[in-house]
């Protein structure tokens, strides 16, 4: 790849990036959303995080791991519990974190 092939690909990045940013932003204010999308859109960041971390507690391993030496099970049931029993959302957040190293400490 040259040093000119290199630059336009760049260039050309940074056109769609910040194009596709921009009309979105650029017509936030002017745009009404019905109710029931505004409604659903507050699951979005819930349903994104849940994507995420699931695999990554039941598969650390790339394989399924659904036992109590797993570290990332421990701490997020423990989190769940905690979720759950306190509904507070950053000692949620501090007993899953901690709950996960001190497993990780001790299994591993």
């Amino acid at each position: 790849m040259s040093t000119s092939q290199a630059v336009f690909i760049l260039v050309g990045m940074f056109a769609v990036t910040f194009g596709v940013r921009f009309v979105l932003l650029a017509r936030a204010h002017k745009v009404t959303m019905p109710l029931y999308v505004e409604q659903a859109l507050k699951y979005v960041p819930v349903a994104v995080l849940t994507a995420i971390i699931t695999p990554m507690i039941f598969m650390p391993d790339k394989h399924l791991a659904i036992q109590f030496t797993n570290p990332w099970l421990l701490g997020a049931l423990a989190a769940f519990t905690v979720g759950i029993w306190r509904q507070h959302q950053l000692l949620t957040i501090v007993i899953g974190v901690g709950v996960f190293f001190i497993a990780r400490y001790f299994i591993a």
